[in-house]
């Protein structure tokens, strides 16, 4: 994952054989039950009433390591390694975040930067490319097909909520980067709870935010029934009534934990979590849960060992929170797991070659804990001042680090004068300072493919050597639903399906940012949903959908629910 800096309220698995993946992407256009349940029996369906997955986003295992020697204790991680996930996906063996994200939580391998939607062309041996007509179809997520069961379900990050690994379970786009359009399709998600950052991708330009529609989303919500808040305050003063709640506590990424004292108005990744799991458990039906630790990948690439520490530790805390509802409550499915490594991060470098059967645990933690902030905060620490004098005495001040000139150069250089602005952020500075004098090393800046440690917990955990892909498939057998029949009760490829039924359809791209689709019968509209949201009209009567209206980019097509199938056939009668 790389930093990424209402419209009107409106309208499994790898190595398959051709038949079973012929299956799974044809469109289906017949009348499926809403509610998704597995043909398991009782015994096995009664398995888990709750699924949490939770993702350090990049860590691997010497993330982990390292957060522990600095510690000093055990993690709570520790009580519930299984296994090994494969991380590759169907056009590299690195993998992105978003096809990673688009694999746990759908059970497909897909193309770079898609979220919840088919790859086109695959490239790696054994990744199963659709047919050319269903490739970038979306794909319902594990979060969808639980919802669709009546089950409550959140998502918990600390990145803005918008960002790869959260709009995998809950947007289908081709591009992780838009934002806007994301918002939107979450909005209109009906997703339970929702806390992270990324406000400004609710608030129109006119307002001070970044959306181009000139939509307030907040008001779509608003006028939906959920509470909104911003504030870590409002967090820890929910009234427990609230069953439907988004919290959006920065209007970009959250702070790093280590440096939430510059940021005392937003809440921790374990406070949000716990705040989470009170809310959705109320549901009798159970609750599915995503939380991601989204910023261990940042300070990765951005070589910043502290950063690791303060977000792998913030991460381990919503662990514990997690792993003691679970076990208080005996029907939760706890499973943790990365979506990928980053930065090939040593505990070792090439200055203690020689030395390394020698090396202290002093010389690798000293220098950690003279840092009181992660390289990332020393923008705001400095402000404005950013002079020679001000950077040595600061960084000496909360990194314990006595700069060198050409240190003290380099920081220096990469700050704007004219514009007041970094030029790079300043953890991928102080990062690899820290590095080297605490003996840390890093093959790269970017992410590596090497299998990462599966954790688990509860009823229906796995253990071994599993797929990323196998992930969601596990937490579908846990709770009793069935991701390939949430598929075709989400995704009917419209054309196909009017057509069966007599009628016609066009796009109107009238307003390009508030698309919407036109039924036609007999050259007459009859019908108009709105793309993006779950929003249909029939004959000027306003409907709440099972799922979203997608638009496809890439194959022009449009994907709807089977209830709109079921609102249109009415009219054919």
């Amino acid at each position: 994952m790389e930093r990424d800096t209402g419209s009107r309220s409106r309208t499994a698995t790898v190595l398959m054989t051709v038949l079973v993946t012929f299956a799974l992407f044809a469109t289906a256009i017949i009348a499926v039950p809403l509610v998704m349940e597995s043909e398991a029996g009782p015994a096995e369906r009664s398995k888990a009433n709750n699924v949490i997955m939770m993702v350090p986003d990049g860590a691997s295992s010497t993330h982990t390591t390292l957060a522990r020697w600095y510690k000093n204790a055990t993690l709570a991680l520790d009580e519930m390694p299984v296994g090994l996930v494969r991380t590759y996906g169907a056009q590299s063996i690195i993998t992105d975040s978003a096809p990673a994200a688009t694999a746990f939580a759908t059970g497909y391998k897909t193309s770079d930067k898609y979220i919840g939607v088919l790859p086109g062309p695959v490239t790696i041996p054994g990744v199963c490319e659709p047919p050319s007509e269903d490739q970038f179809k979306p794909v319902a997520s594990i979060l969808e097909a639980a919802k669709l069961k009546g089950m409550s379900v959140g998502i918990v990050c600390t990145s803005n909520v918008q960002h790869a690994t959260p709009a995998g379970f809950s947007a289908h786009w081709t591009d992780r980067n838009n934002y806007n359009e994301i918002a939107e399709q979450q909005v209109y998600e009906e997703i339970d709870v929702m806390f992270g950052g990324g406000l400004d991708y609710l608030i129109p330009e006119s307002e001070g935010g970044m959306r181009t529609d000139g939509t307030n989303l907040t008001e779509v919500l608003v006028s939906r029934g959920y509470s909104y808040i911003t504030t870590r305050g409002e967090l820890l003063n929910l009234t427990p009534s609230v069953s439907r709640v988004w919290g959006l506590f920065a209007s970009n990424a959250m702070a790093h934990d280590m440096d939430r004292e510059l940021h005392p108005e937003e809440p921790s990744l374990s406070e949000m979590t716990d705040a989470a799991i009170g809310i959705l458990s109320k549901n009798p039906k159970g609750f599915f849960l995503l939380v991601e630790g989204s910023q261990v990948d940042w300070s990765s690439h951005a070589n910043d060992p502290v950063g690791v520490i303060s977000e792998t530790l913030a991460f381990d805390d919503a662990v514990k929170v997690s792993l003691d509802f679970a076990k208080a409550d005996g029907k939760t499915l706890v499973m943790a797991f990365s979506d990928h490594g980053n930065g090939g991060m040593t505990i070792g470098d090439w200055a203690s070659n020689s030395t390394y059967s020698k090396m202290p645990l002093s010389s690798v933690m000293d220098p950690l804990k003279k840092a009181t902030a992660t390289g990332y905060a020393l923008m705001e620490i400095l402000g404005e001042e950013v002079t020679a004098e001000s950077v040595r005495s600061q960084v000496n001040t909360h990194y314990g680090l006595d700069l060198t000139d050409e240190e003290v150069t380099r920081i220096l250089s990469a700050y704007n004068v004219t514009s007041g602005k970094w030029d790079v952020d300043t953890d991928y500075l102080l990062g690899p300072m820290i590095s080297e004098r605490s003996h840390i090393g890093w093959t790269t800046s970017g992410h590596t493919g090497e299998d990462v440690t599966l954790y688990a917990y509860g009823p229906g955990a796995p253990s071994g050597l599993l797929d990323n892909t196998e992930l969601p498939q596990v937490a579908a057998r846990a709770i009793g639903v069935d991701l390939d029949r949430t598929n075709k009760a989400l995704y009917v490829e419209a054309e196909a399906a009017l057509t069966c039924l007599g009628l016609g359809m066009e796009i109107d791209d009238h307003d390009p940012q508030n698309k919407e689709l036109v039924v036609m019968s007999k050259g007459k509209e009859v019908a108009r949903l709105a793309l993006s949201t779950d929003l249909m009209e029939v004959s000027g009567k306003a409907l709440e959908l099972s799922g979203l209206v997608v638009y496809s980019e890439k194959s022009e097509k449009v994907y709807v629910p089977q209830d709109a199938i079921q609102h249109l056939k009415r009219l054919c009668r």
